[in-house]
């Protein structure tokens, strides 16, 4: 086990920990948490022993394998699938240990090393790097492609798919889902639910926490709290002790009214579709857990919009795509004050194309494209952090918007978004990525756009900052278009999510969990129809005898039964594991749950949180596999029946 005793930790002279500790068992998997230079990148470092402590101690297992994410990729030519495999350390100092011993002809020694390899899962290690590159977004094509031939974000992900492909006793993530999109966080939820070892994981994204850890650890007044459960049991736990405590409560109340009184608002004309009531659950969830964020140094509002004509954007049948390769067709979409879209589809399938066109930096190809004539957009985007000017402040860059206001006011605004005193002084150049995020998140607020358009913007910002864009965006009286991989964000603030898929933006009718779904289905969906066109095809050529084909296909229903009925008993326990989750998760709602007489059922509730997540998994990832291995064996059928 890690075990943390009263530990101090300095950077320079500031203090990041002081006699904390911790303790965390093998196997567990711990959220570590906490706002922005706190000190948990720095108490990474110590796990890996590139920081000695200032004082006390951290104790780890001798022989055990610490594995993290490289923060930088070398420009290197080697294809992405072999860079990745150069990641396995061990299998390379093998592989090259066998070339010599084969050079040298050292025929014992031959033996020795294939039994290494064999133990270091030498010989299926390009398909399992191969699948972990699928799952992190990367196409066929592209895992034979140089590394030099990605952009920084792409490179990223080649480096998380180096440390989930080494054998680890320990797996260190930092923020690992920030160059993701969502369908390669849930593939990386799935992935970190099979994992045997000890996980330690920074993240800010809610969602990502609540599926993948069952303790965290937060950073809090430069000690290390320990809390058992998921990051939603943490906020419950939180509240509920803050509001005991009644630290600072009375300076929420008004932020809660605010709150309560939108929710009735939005339950007032919200429809029953069951977008309307995720969200409308999501904002009572909320509104309860404000205490435990009452100490936030962030807090901010958007300013209502100079004007909000009606509508903003009108589009028809609008093409738009890249030189001459269209990305999206037959654009239907109109954008109206109030209007609440989240994008959602796989990664390449056009949703930043279509927030581009949105702002201006594409023109549509061809279609009916009008924007009213008052229209101001707020566009956020992770490039747009390298336009900020790296010698000028905070203040400085808002003063270029409004050179009319006072300094005072200008200040007064940028402490909402954490720039307080001296912060709001200082040079960009030396600010992290969630600092020139709040920067250009402030610049946007203060121009008071009727439209937003957001791409990622809570990549690189704390679950705190995370929190006042999500209380700030829900009173926004424009049109938004959002798309990111933050869950919590996306299924609080939108009232519609639009699918784009196949070069076609359609709306989705559902929610998150059904996106979920469809993602899973979606891959073995086409795969099947794929082979379904090439069998029509190859029909029409090639002729059989109706009894032998009869007699096939019986046989192939035969030879396919067990399968079929492992997708449909996976689909009953996928069913029957959400419904308990459901149960589940409505008891831990209850604050009651929380006092010292019920700690014995909380321990058993969240137990069997934990316990039912697993089995959601693992009912989801035997569903996949055998639908996969039905695919697989349909289309040998197929391919049997048509040459036979």
């Amino acid at each position: 086990m890690i075990q943390i005793s009263d530990l101090t930790l300095l950077r320079g002279s500031k203090i990041l920990l002081e006699r904390a500790s911790a303790t965390i068992y093998p196997g567990h998997k711990v959220g570590l948490i906490g706002s922005n230079g706190c000190g948990k990148s720095s108490l990474f470092a110590l796990l890996r022993e590139e920081l000695h402590p200032d004082a006390g101690e951290c104790q780890l297992p001798k022989n055990w394998q610490i594995v993290s994410v490289a923060q930088e990729t070398p420009a290197s030519n080697r294809s992405a699938l072999d860079y990745v495999i150069d990641g396995d350390v061990l299998y390379r100092k093998l592989q090259r240990s066998l070339a010599q011993a084969q050079e040298n002809h050292e025929g014992e020694k031959i033996a020795v090393l294939h039994g290494q390899l064999e133990q270091a899962g030498a010989y299926d290690i390009e398909s399992r790097a191969a699948t972990i590159l699928a799952g992190l977004g990367f196409s066929h094509a592209q895992i034979s492609k140089p590394v030099t031939d990605f952009s920084g974000g792409w490179r990223m992900r080649l480096n998380l798919a180096q440390a989930l492909l080494c054998h680890s006793d320990l797996l260190l993530l930092d923020e690992p889902t920030n160059h993701l999109d969502l369908d390669a966080v849930i593939w990386l939820e799935r992935w970190l639910a099979r994992y045997s070892g000890t996980l330690i994981l920074i993240s800010h994204d809610k969602s990502f926490l609540d599926n993948t850890v069952t303790e965290i650890v937060s950073v809090e007044s430069q000690k290390l709290m320990s809390y058992t459960g998921n990051y939603a049991s943490f906020e419950r736990q939180r509240a509920e002790r803050l509001r005991l405590q009644d630290l600072e409560f009375q300076k929420q109340q008004a932020k809660v009214a605010h709150l309560e009184s939108f929710i009735n608002r939005f339950k007032a004309k919200a429809s029953k579709a069951k977008q309307a009531q995720s969200r409308i659950k999501q904002l009572e969830k909320m509104e309860d857990l404000l205490p435990a964020h009452a100490q936030s140094q962030f807090s901010f509002e958007f300013f209502a919009p100079p004007k909000l004509p009606n509508p903003l954007v009108k589009m028809e049948e609008v093409q738009v795509g890249y030189d001459e390769t269209v990305i999206i067709d037959s654009l239907h979409l109109n954008l109206v004050p109030g209007s609440r879209i989240g994008l959602l589809g796989r990664n390449g399938a056009g949703k930043s194309t279509l927030i581009k066109l949105l702002a201006n930096e594409k023109s549509p190809m061809s279609g009916e494209y009008m924007t009213s004539a008052g229209l101001s957009i707020g566009y956020f985007a992770q490039h747009q952090l390298e336009f900020l000017r790296p010698q000028d402040s905070a203040l400085d860059h808002l003063y270029r918007l409004d050179k009319s206001a006072t300094e005072q006011s200008l200040r007064d605004f940028l402490g909402g978004f954490g720039f307080h005193g001296d912060q709001a002084l200082g040079k960009v150049s030396p600010m992290s990525g969630g600092e020139k995020a709040r920067l250009v998140l402030a610049l946007l607020v203060y121009q008071k756009p009727n439209l937003l358009l957001l791409d990622e913007p809570t990549n690189h910002l704390d679950l705190e900052m995370r929190h006042a864009l999500n209380i700030a965006l829900q009173s926004f009286e424009g049109a938004m278009v959002l798309v990111s991989h933050d869950r919590f964000l996306l299924t609080s603030v939108c009232d519609d999510f639009y699918l784009v898929d196949s070069g076609k933006v359609v709306a989705f009718d559902g929610d998150l969990d059904d996106y979920r779904d469809w993602l899973l289905k979606d891959s073995g969906q086409k795969a099947t129809n794929k082979n379904d066109n090439s069998s029509t095809e190859r029909a029409s050529e090639i002729k059989m005898d109706r009894k032998n084909v009869k007699r096939l296909e019986a046989e192939f229903r035969q030879a396919t039964q067990g399968l079929r009925k492992a997708i449909q008993a996976a689909e009953k326990q996928m069913n029957l594991c959400t419904e308990k989750l459901k149960k589940v998760e409505t008891a831990l709602a209850d604050v009651d749950i929380y006092s010292d007489e019920n700690k014995a059922r909380l321990k058993e509730l969240l137990l069997e949180q934990g316990n039912t997540k697993n089995a959601l998994e693992e009912a989801e990832m035997q569903w996949m596999e055998s639908q996969e291995a039905l695919e697989q064996k349909q289309q040998d059928f197929d391919e049997q029946k048509l040459v036979g």
